[in-house]
């Protein structure tokens, strides 16, 4: 080889590794969260919980409680205070008829601002997260049953209408997500929803989980399905995300699936009976579950 022909040939190589690309890394995969057989801890008299929230910059969890008919304006609505070693530290925390307070069936739960956000019915209602006073309300005209909450950084808190009208759990009735925002809530998405139940904000977007499907599915920012997973089993009623991996509790299932969107979801937890909207202590790594029929919350270690 001659002086040229190696001069070229340098010039080549030289070329050729100026414009080579890098091989994406292969995404990292986080190993799947294992759930406990048993509870690690369980409260019990409750009045039909429904959601359980940690509230992480006071390390507690909280519960609604509609307390009758989850349908009826009956005012017997309240709101439990629980500490993360089993103790109950205030049943009635915050309770219709004292100090002000309105409550009917209170659902979904989220926390923003030192604001307490409780769907109840066709309002949400909003009260101070110290002392528990309540500081007025967000009314939605057209909602029948108002259910999920999940605040999103941005200071968006995301909100859906299950459908059920007032008086029967069985008859179609509205179905609807809304965003509020500056004190008002913003229709985003409405049509055949398959009722959505519980919504929770991701980095990836806004997951929904509906009771009258299987279906957990990603809306985005104007209120159009864009990824989702059929589930086994429909009924879902509550949705948690834990790292890359999602945990959804069916009543159909009488459990708890674990899976991620796009992909197979299978039961992790079994003989659940009416698992509501699940909540996530992500300081302990535990996964928090109401039974809305049999008025307990059981506490289950995520390893």
């Amino acid at each position: 080889m001659n002086r040229k022909t190696v001069l070229s040939f340098l010039s080549l190589s030289s070329l050729l590794s100026a414009c080579s690309v890098e091989a994406p890394a292969p995404e990292k995969i986080e190993p799947a969260p294992n759930v406990a057989a048993s509870s690690l801890v369980t409260y019990e008299g409750f009045a039909g919980p429904e959601r359980v929230l940690y509230d992480q910059e006071r390390d507690r969890y909280l519960v609604s409680n509609v307390n009758g008919d989850p349908t009826s304006e009956d005012g017997n609505g309240f709101i439990s205070v629980l500490s993360p070693d089993g103790e109950t530290t205030a049943l009635r925390w915050i309770e219709s008829g004292q100090n002000g307070v309105q409550l009917d069936a209170p659902k979904g739960l989220a926390v923003r601002n030192g604001t307490l956000y409780v769907a109840d019915i066709t309002r949400v209602r909003t009260f101070d997260i110290d002392s528990g006073a309540p500081t007025g309300e967000i009314a939605v005209p057209g909602s029948t049953y108002l259910n999920g909450l999940s605040a999103a950084p941005d200071g968006k808190i995301y909100l859906t209408d299950s459908g059920p009208p007032r008086g029967t759990l069985d008859a179609k009735g509205t179905e609807a997500i809304y965003v509020l925002e500056g004190g008002e809530a913003k229709l985003i998405s409405d049509g055949t929803l398959g009722r959505p139940t519980s919504v929770t904000w991701t980095p990836s977007g806004v997951l929904v989980a509906p009771f009258g499907a299987n279906e957990l599915y990603r809306i985005d920012g104007r209120g159009k399905k864009q990824q989702s997973s059929e589930l086994p089993l429909g009924g879902l009623a509550g949705v948690v995300s834990v790292g890359s991996w999602l945990f959804v509790s069916s009543w159909q299932a009488s459990g708890i699936y674990r899976g991620r969107l796009d992909q197979k979801f299978e039961l992790v937890l079994s003989e659940q009976d009416s698992p509501t909207d699940i909540g996530y202590d992500l300081q302990r790594n535990r996964l928090l579950v109401p039974h809305f029929t049999t008025d307990r919350v059981d506490v289950f270690q995520l390893e």
